[in-house]
Parts: structure tokens; C-alpha cells; sequence
């Protein structure tokens, strides 16, 4: 019971924050520590995120790391690790996402759209260092629950349409 009772009210206070003039109002819902299975052309793989707000509330940041299953017997687990800082650019009135990844890549998302439930939110690349020219990247996240979200993260190469690349379903585990 209770639980039903806890996404109406993030709703609600999400909305009215932003009403009031709270940029970080649809991240609020995302600070603490997450996990789940992530699906996907790379494979089979589990995530451990923790969103938190830093100096002030500033910036949120964001850890992600995850273990990906070996491909055949006897093979090891490859682990990938990325962090973020999101921050509120008031030149631009939006939120800036920037994600440096283990592999080299770091990628610059803005929020490029949030839902008028505040259920669904898109970022899209506005740059990727360390990438050929041309490639873009979207996250999109589905609020299923307080505590459970679904991350959609699709590529697009030069000229082309976005395809899914992979699909986390995180529950909060903090």
C-alpha cells in the first residue's frame, strides 16, 4: 500500500517543483543507489548506479558500473565503469549531462525532453569526444515506479536513425 502511495506524491512534488521553478525537479526521483539487469547487443550484463547531488546540490552526480557475463565457458567478465555530472546551464535552460565512460568516451546529453506526467525523459548527445564525427546517443528512462526505472540507451551512426543498443531495469536498492 504504501508504496502506491509514493509515486502519486513524487509526481506531484516533481510537478509542482517545477512549477516553482526547480530545474533538477525531474532528476530528483533518480538520487540514491540502483540495480538491475541490463539487456542488449554487447550481451548480458548487471548495473550498479548511485545518483547523489554534490556541492550544494549543484550538480548531481552519477556512478555507473557494469559486469557483463563471459560470451562462452571459460571467458572472463568484462567490467565497464562510467560517472557523470549533471548540471543545470541557465544560458541554455537546460540540464547538461556529461558522462566520461572507462573506454575513453566521454559524451555531453542535454535534456531534451520530460513528459507532462514526468514519467519519461529523453537526453540527447549534443557532442562525443574519442568518437568518429557524426555518431549520436540517446538515454531515455521510463519511471515505472519510485523504485524501479527502465534506461533505454540507443546509438544512431552517421546519418542514420536511432537503434536501441541496450535496456536497464534498475530498483533501488538505497
Amino acid at each position: 500500500m504504501r508504496r502506491h502511495c509514493i509515486l502519486p506524491i513524487a509526481v506531484m512534488i516533481a510537478i509542482s517543483a517545477a512549477a516553482q521553478g526547480d530545474p533538477w525537479a525531474a532528476l530528483r526521483l533518480f538520487e540514491g543507489k540502483w540495480e538491475g539487469p541490463v539487456t542488449g547487443k554487447p550481451g548480458k550484463q548487471f548495473s550498479s548506479r548511485e545518483y547523489k547531488f554534490e556541492l550544494n546540490g549543484k550538480f548531481l552526480s552519477q556512478r555507473d558500473k557494469s559486469v557483463y557475463e563471459p560470451k562462452s565457458p571459460g571467458a572472463q567478465t568484462e567490467t565497464r565503469e562510467d560517472f557523470g555530472f549533471f548540471s543545470y546551464d541557465t544560458n541554455l535552460k537546460k540540464i547538461v549531462w556529461r558522462q566520461f565512460h572507462s573506454e575513453g568516451f566521454v559524451n555531453e546529453y542535454t535534456l531534451d525532453s520530460v513528459s507532462a506526467d514526468a514519467k519519461s525523459l529523453d537526453f540527447v548527445t549534443v557532442r562525443i569526444e574519442n568518437l568518429a564525427p557524426g555518431w549520436r546517443a540517446k538515454k531515455s528512462y521510463r519511471i515505472l515506479s519510485a523504485d524501479e526505472i527502465e534506461e533505454t540507451f540507443s546509438l544512431a551512426p552517421p546519418g542514420k536513425d536511432f537503434d536501441v543498443y541496450t535496456v536497464a531495469r534498475l530498483k533501488r536498492v538505497k
